[in-house]
């Protein structure tokens, strides 16, 4: 087993870049390959689930070509047509990727199957299975022990058009895919959500994504989207840095009381995540909103009482800064996050608690209440990037912190520890055990 020992810090200062939006780049990714045309992508992110998004296209035939960085990218649109029609595709344990194409190939012609590691085949695609079947697709897991769950069949014959339901409340994912897969659909679709909406400025992020691409999408209401039949157009895209990933450094200043700016988003952004900074605002933060920057400075934390299902992507790297708060913080509506690579609210508090700190766990969340002292803990990832890189916030206060299999967060951020330790300016080591 690898791990990663942090080292305390003093008050960090400094500036940063993460790198592009995952939730941006495999968006932009499933508009080029429909579109008509060639597309240029800068910006992209280089991580596990862009790269099984990129390798799904490849496996259908449509043309992609990186850079030796990788964070450049042509991609010449296949229309609709994929020259492809039979495929099996290995998406690791990308949400987004299963997701997008499952939906994505529904509007086209074709036999696939798609799968990825065990953890994916425990994460739900039912509520999405369910709506397209509704459509008139022919989908279906091949799960026999959790049939709500990947391996996914599909034989797809195109969209009809007309009205698709399809639940929300477990993820915004399956309402993206169907999103972005409408503009292909023979007819005008109606897509409207049953129940709650978990996470909607991803959905939000969707829509302006398939915009920028050509598409004629309206929102009706806070329910009901209308999308036209019309292609894609190919065409220059630069993908903004990825605001979650962000959320880290933010939360370095908090945590030290230092300040960190991290260039290349703001309160335009497309990203919901960047409201982070209001979170941390409201614990006692001093947040300073530039027009390709924002800056957070530390201050004296409190704590809150917060719903969180809009920025449910931060509540890990909340629940670090919450250690180092005055007061217990209560973090809500993120039932969904048991659903995510890990269990998200079970699996975090069972790791605080190695700590020192109380949790109690809620069915939609938990609610975190510091010690007066921390203790030296080895703390398990469960295999997720998220885990890994707030965790790495806790030992820059708390000595005698490591953190296993580091190498995870290779799903959306390779380089993070490197980027952490020169913002720190401390080395993180790294050894086999």
């Amino acid at each position: 087993m690898e791990l990663a020992f942090i080292p305390t810090v003093g008050r960090v200062e400094g500036r940063i870049r993460p790198p592009g939006s995952k939730s941006i780049s495999n968006r932009a990714l499933v508009c080029a390959a429909l579109a008509q045309g060639k597309s240029h992508l800068s910006g992209l992110l280089v991580s596990e689930d862009t790269e099984v998004m990129i390798d799904s296209w490849h496996r259908l035939g449509v043309r992609v070509e990186q850079q030796a960085s990788g964070t450049e990218a042509d991609v010449w649109g296949c229309g609709g047509r994929l020259p492809n029609l039979k495929a099996d595709l290995f998406v690791a344990n990308s949400g987004t990727t299963i997701r997008f194409m499952t939906a994505a190939l529904s509007a086209c012609h074709g036999e696939f199957v798609l799968d990825g590691v065990a953890r994916m085949r425990q994460r739900p695609i039912g509520d999405l299975i369910e709506a397209l079947r509704r459509a008139g697709v022919r989908c279906e897991s091949l799960n026999g022990e959790s049939p709500d769950c990947p391996p996914v069949r599909l034989v797809a014959e195109g969209l009809p058009g007309g009205r698709i339901e399809v639940e929300g409340n477990v993820s915004s994912q399956f309402l993206s895919g169907l999103l972005l897969a409408a503009p292909y659909a023979r007819q005008k679709l109606e897509i409207a959500v049953v129940g709650e909406l978990v996470s909607r400025p991803y959905v939000t992020m969707t829509t302006e994504v398939m915009r920028q691409f050509g598409a004629q999408v309206s929102a009706i209401g806070d329910d009901r989207w209308e999308i036209e039949p019309s292609p894609y157009i190919g065409l220059d895209y630069e993908i903004e840095p990825d605001a979650s990933a962000a959320s880290y450094f933010w939360a370095t200043a908090a945590i030290t009381g230092g300040e960190v700016t991290v260039d290349g988003l703001s309160a335009q952004s497309l990203q919901g995540d960047v409201h982070f900074c209001d979170a941390l605002q409201a614990m006692g933060c001093e947040v300073t909103w530039g027009e390709n920057s924002v800056t957070v400075r530390g201050g004296k934390l409190k704590g809150v009482d917060l719903d969180m299902a809009n920025i449910s992507d931060t509540v890990q790297t909340l629940a670090m800064v919450a250690l180092f708060a005055e007061g217990s913080t209560r973090v809500r509506g993120v039932a969904h996050n048991r659903f995510k690579e890990t269990d998200r609210i079970g699996d975090l508090a069972v790791e605080l608690r190695k700590l020192g700190a109380t949790v109690d766990e809620h069915d939609d969340g938990l609610a975190i209440h510091p010690a007066s002292s921390y203790r030296p803990a080895q703390l398990a990832t469960y295999s997720d990037h998220r885990m890994a890189m707030s965790f790495a916030l806790a030992g820059l206060k708390i000595d005698g912190v490591s953190i296993e299999n580091p190498a995870c967060t290779a799903k959306t951020y390779p380089h993070y520890f490197e980027d952490l330790a020169k913002l720190i300016g401390k080395p993180i080591e790294r050894k086999s055990t």
